[in-house]
């Protein structure tokens, strides 16, 4: 792999530049009520081995079976990255020891994976935009949990995820970047949330991710990597990504070479660490489950699920810039969250009315998603309503209120107000803005017989109208026409 290094995504060195590699297996927890093998609970927080079936604990003459929607989540992921959808594939046993993994392997899938190559289309910046490859995606089920904390002088283990179905996506080593593998994830992570195969909560462990790091000259074969092992947030896969290059590339400086291991990133101390020497496949010693047949089904099972799946981003960031003319970096911050587009969308239509879609997007990206954020939600979260929303901007458009006069009605909404109708509102509070040009004028002569020197200044430094704009403005309570309050000022001042 000797392409091109993409400008601006080299790490110097002391001796020179390098390059970063990253691929990424992603875990991600199937969304089901019922484990891969088993029909045990996969609700979260239930006391330790609450969950757990005889076939999650590997008692004796149990046999796994599967799960259909599991299967199901997994194509409908696949369909979801533009993925081949293999009509049969095989469960192979994964042989390894821990001691939260009753059998003592793992069923997961090795040479005949459900999902093969697929794609996700990445948009790093604004105006920077990626293609990762996905390799391949496979059905396993998760180990269990032990616990070290609990005494002191024994671990506990607790079974509860024991059996848990997890899809292992893989992707090409195609990153460049800390920033180009955090989008990557966050992108993965708004796929998996619109299909709805998997909640991406990091917090719980039901997103995790694997992260394969090595470092190059440019123009180079790839180097040897390390994985980082079990990241757990979208901000730690960033650091883990720049320590370990930034160790690699110190380590080959001073004439060292690298070793292919398993690491850890301890983001307390900002560094990773060895945990084992990395395995190879063969070491796992792969075999096909004698207790599970191929897993096959027909392109009819593929075809209902690809009829139900939801729009999907690239789909709907798309629809919105052609239908709602939005710019892409818009359109793109919107449909990042499904409820969050939904939202948006239902307050540039409300009513069945076509309003100023860019104007209704200014809103819900800025001061709604500044209220929300405040109090730690989602938009959609809030108690405002894409009505209100709606409402605001209809009163901006008619020239009923000002700009500056919604944002003092927003925070009426946001406060003492919260099931008002904006235009009840404005009524009410008298917050209507004035066009009427007489009131204007008496406002503006106010203003200058008060401040004849300024007058002068203003004739000699046009730039001073900003001053008497503020101060109309001002002695009408904020409610005047700006642009009137321009207009008329200028014909005044014979600027």
């Amino acid at each position: 792999m000797n392409e091109r290094a993409r400008p601006g995504k080299l790490i110097k060195g002391a001796t020179g530049d390098w390059e970063v590699v990253i691929g990424m297996e992603i875990h991600a927890q199937v969304a089901s009520k019922a484990k891969l093998f088993s029909g045990a609970s996969t609700a979260f927080g239930g006391a330790p081995n609450a969950h757990v079936s005889l076939v999650d604990a590997a008692m004796p003459g149990m046999l796994p079976v599967i799960n259909r929607e599991c299967v199901a989540q997994a194509v409908r992921t696949g369909l979801g990255l533009g993925a081949q959808i293999h009509l049969r594939s095989v469960f192979d046993r994964k042989n390894y020891f821990y001691p939260d993994l009753p059998q003592g392997y793992q069923i997961s899938q090795y040479k005949n994976p459900v999902v093969g190559e697929g794609e996700v289309i990445v948009d790093v910046t604004p105006t920077e935009q990626i293609r990762v490859g996905v390799e391949r995606l496979h059905l396993e089920q998760d180990a269990g949990k032990s616990l070290h904390d609990q005494s002191p002088t024994m671990s506990f283990v607790d079974l509860n995820r024991s059996g848990v179905a997890l899809m292992e996506i893989v992707s090409r080593p195609d990153m460049r970047s800390a920033e180009e593998a955090k989008a990557y994830v966050s992108k993965l992570r708004t796929i998996l949330r619109y299909i709805g195969s998997c909640d991406g909560d990091m917090e719980k462990g039901n997103l995790r991710a694997d992260v394969n790091v090595s470092v190059r000259r440019p123009g180079e074969p790839l180097g040897t990597r390390c994985e980082i092992k079990n990241v757990n947030s979208i901000r730690f896969i960033g650091q883990a990504i720049e320590t370990e290059a930034r160790r690699q590339i110190a380590i080959l400086e001073d004439g060292g070479r690298i070793d292919q291991e398993t690491r850890l990133f301890d983001p307390g101390k900002g560094e990773t660490r060895s945990m084992r020497s990395k395995e190879e496949a063969h070491d796992y010693r792969y075999f096909p489950d004698p207790d599970l047949l191929p897993l096959e089904f027909d392109q009819a099972f593929v075809d209902a699920l690809a009829r139900d799946l939801p729009e999907l981003p690239d789909a709907k960031k798309a629809r919105f810039m052609r239908d709602y003319g939005l710019p892409a970096y818009d359109a793109g911050v919107l449909v990042a969250d499904r409820e969050t587009a939904d939202w948006y969308e239902a307050a540039a239509r409300h009513g069945g009315v076509r309003r100023d879609a860019k104007a209704v997007a200014n809103w819900v990206m800025g001061d709604v998603a500044a209220y929300a954020n405040s109090i730690g939600r989602a938009v959609y979260e809030t108690h405002l309503t894409p009505a209100q929303i709606a409402g605001l901007v209809d009163l901006i458009g008619e020239g009923a209120i000002s700009g500056k006069i919604a944002k003092d009605v927003l925070a009426l909404l946001i406060g003492e107000e919260k099931t008002a109708d904006p235009r009840a509102l404005v009524e009410a509070r008298g917050l209507r803005q004035v066009t009427d040009t007489g009131a204007i004028e008496t406002a503006i002569e106010a203003v200058v017989a008060a401040n004849p020197d300024k007058v002068e200044q203003a004739k000699a430094k046009p730039t001073m109208l900003g001053w008497f704009v503020g101060q109309v403005m001002k002695q009408t309570g904020g409610k005047a026409n700006p642009q009137a309050v321009n207009d008329l000022l200028k014909a005044r001042l014979g600027l």
